[in-house]
């Protein structure tokens, strides 16, 4: 199961922190973060055998991650869930991605997952099963693998958010430091629950650190092939700040043609009403 942490408008210049380990068979590749084409543009990485994606960041800042969820049944399916989060990387504000969500898990089957989406104004958790449940994200840290969001039951959840509090995060700086050496904790044999796990033919093969904000030059995108523990965080921000950087810029030129067009609306309407 996969693991994703999320430090929620408590900084005000990166108001959404992540931190993540992604595991998988050791046999199924895939691609490292990349910048996907179409609109809108979304940094993510990418699995080889469905080229769908465990988590990614759309150039409208909505961050959206996702971890297998336990389930008694299988529900059937033999469509990757990555390709869902693909899908739902394409909205262009976190509540919209939440409706896309749910049209996509009702239109197709996919096995139960827990989707964590977010962008600077709202988040939500939803939890895929036989039926789905939208939670919001209140402001603090949520961690979340293959149960509920905080589940008391998770033991690797439980203590993701006891490391994760030892001390205040209140810089990005200080989360991603912080974040990095907790996804990194190997098993110990005095505890039950560790951040890496190292099976045979499965276990944690690779982390990523995030932080966005209100501006893209503040943006981190940080992506360790292989556990924290092994791997070296390489940075992938400047791709990050890029599609960012250039979702502004559409949106500030939409806004000027919206202004632009209903000040013409209202010059035809005044001269209508004179004539």
């Amino acid at each position: 199961m996969c693991l994703i942490a999320i430090q929620y408008r408590v900084v005000p210049e990166s108001p959404i922190l992540v931190a993540t380990n992604r595991e998988e068979f050791y046999d199924r590749r895939s691609h490292s973060p990349s910048i996907q084409s179409g609109k809108p543009r979304v940094l993510c990485p990418l699995d080889q055998r469905s080229g769908g994606t465990w988590l990614g960041v759309n150039q409208h800042g909505v961050f959206v991650g996702i971890c297998n969820r336990r389930v008694f049944e299988p529900l059937g399916s033999n469509l990757s869930r990555g390709l869902l989060v693909k899908e739902v990387l394409k909205a262009p504000n976190s509540r919209e991605a939440v409706e896309r969500a749910l049209e996509e898990t009702h239109k197709h089957r996919f096995e139960a997952c827990n989707l964590v989406i977010a962008d600077r104004d709202f988040g939500f958790a939803i939890h895929h099963d036989q039926e789905d449940e939208v939670v919001d994200l209140q402001p603090g840290l949520s961690i979340i693998g293959g149960r509920n969001l905080n589940d008391p039951r998770d033991e690797r959840v439980q203590l993701a958010g006891r490391l994760l509090t030892l001390q205040n995060l209140d810089s990005p700086v200080k989360f991603l430091a912080v974040a990095s050496k907790v996804f990194a904790r190997l098993p110990n044999p005095l505890a039950r629950a560790s951040m890496v796990i190292q099976g045979v033919d499965y276990g944690t093969v690779s982390s990523t650190l995030i932080a966005l904000g209100p501006k893209p030059r503040d943006a981190i995108f940080q992506y360790a092939d292989g556990p924290a523990s092994e791997a070296r965080f390489e940075d992938y921000s400047p791709l990050l700040r890029d599609i960012l950087s250039r979702g502004l810029r559409e949106s500030k030129s939409k806004a000027i043609a919206s202004a632009e067009m209903s000040e013409s609306e209202a010059d035809l309407a005044e001269t209508a009403d004179i004539d």
